[in-house]
Formats: structure tokens, C-alpha cells, sequence
């Protein structure tokens, strides 16, 4: 595969989008190895900057990205995967999508509904 792992020190964006919807779920980073492995088994894989490791997403909560297609930018330097959220929800606050807060009158308000509460997900 020929993307363009130079301009954001060995990784591009992953921008998740539900297959169904075209809601955005969550956006992530990927390295050569994460996006092999995602092409590889069908679920999203993604490299963590702030562990600084691989991460296959729902390897904690179950909450795994079923991989439906996968495209790339005209630089292919970024995807956009269309994919099957498999469980409540993608965000470890417990929403079914990371973009779960609106801006109303230069604040960000919570304009969505828990799907599953986080702490009987994550107990670390």
C-alpha cells in the first residue's frame, strides 16, 4: 500500500465513520503496522500517541469497528473508514460516537445520551 506515512511521524488520520449513518464515530491515527493489521482481520486497529503502542479498538470494552470499506484522501495521507460499531458505543465516556458535545453560545455542551456507563467498562 502506498499511503503517505512521512508528514505526521509515521502515521495518518483515520476518520470513522458509521457504514449505515455517515455519522462520524471517532477519528484515530494509524501506522504502517496498525493499518495492516486492520486490513487483516477486519477491525479497527489504531497506534496510540499518548501510550505510544498498537491499540485494537474494543480490546478493553468489546466495543470493536467492524471494517467496512476503506478509503484514502488524494494526498493518502488520511482514511476514512466506513465501518460497524460492534456495541454500545466507540467513546471510552461512554457515547456511542467521541463527537458527543455541541458549541451553544461559546460552550460545549453535552447534547447527547450516555449509551453505556464506562465504569462498569473500564475498572483500571
Amino acid at each position: 500500500m502506498d499511503l503517505d506515512f512521512t508528514k505526521l511521524d509515521g502515521l495518518v488520520t483515520a476518520v470513522i465513520q458509521d457504514y449505515k449513518s455517515g455519522r462520524i464515530l471517532m477519528v484515530g491515527y494509524m501506522n504502517e503496522e496498525s493499518f495492516r493489521i486492520t486490513r487483516e482481520t477486519g477491525f479497527a486497529c489504531f497506534y496510540s500517541r499518548s501510550r505510544q503502542k498498537l491499540w485494537l479498538k474494543g480490546e478493553t470494552s468489546g466495543h470493536k469497528i467492524a471494517i467496512k470499506s476503506i478509503q484514502t484522501d488524494c494526498d493518502k495521507d488520511a482514511l476514512l473508514i466506513q465501518g460497524e460499531e460492534l456495541g454500545p458505543g466507540v467513546c471510552h465516556d461512554g457515547y456511542q460516537s467521541c463527537f458527543y458535545r455541541t458549541l451553544q453560545d461559546n460552550q460545549w455542551v453535552v447534547t447527547e445520551t450516555q449509551t453505556y456507563d464506562p465504569k462498569s467498562v473500564y475498572k483500571a
